[in-house]
């Protein structure tokens, strides 16, 4: 995977978050979970390299580090050696087509848990996994009938 040209000191990242929700997923392969955040989700890559990516999807950001880059961290011992790193937890991608989502989905050869279907909850979305199991859920909202 290629190194993007320039990207902010970690420190100036750090400081750059707004209150809100954050992201971290930790992954055996960054340059995976780029491409998929990439090529089935359509997330602008603001860097990428071996050990770290920060990516962008609408006005969300959330970031990949290689397990690696967690020696000493208190998650790590979490994850090593599980299968399905997200068990339990839905990454929901709103704004993203659970159609586009799920084709590109299936051409990269991913496993779609739920092909894209209208939910009684106001959304089309489906359920697809990545290669370390995490559960990304694309979504958009069915248009109101009644207006």
């Amino acid at each position: 995977m290629a190194e993007t040209d320039a990207f902010m000191p970690a420190p100036e990242l750090g400081r750059s978050f707004r209150p809100g929700l954050g992201i971290n997923l930790l992954m055996r392969d960054v340059g995976e979970g780029v491409r998929f955040a990439k090529e089935v989700l359509g997330a602008a890559i603001l860097h990428a390299d071996a050990d770290f990516a920060a990516i962008r999807f609408g006005d969300s950001v959330w970031m990949l580090h290689h397990d690696n880059t967690y020696r000493g961290n208190v998650v790590r011992g979490l994850v090593e050696g599980l299968v399905g790193r997200g068990a339990g937890v839905e990454l929901r991608i709103y704004g993203c087509s659970p159609d586009e989502a799920e084709a590109r989905a299936r051409a990269q050869g991913f496993t779609v848990l739920a092909g894209a279907i209208d939910k009684p909850h106001g959304l089309r979305e489906c359920v697809i996994l990545d290669h370390e199991g995490y559960v990304w859920v694309p979504g958009i909202g069915i248009p109101d009938p009644t207006k």
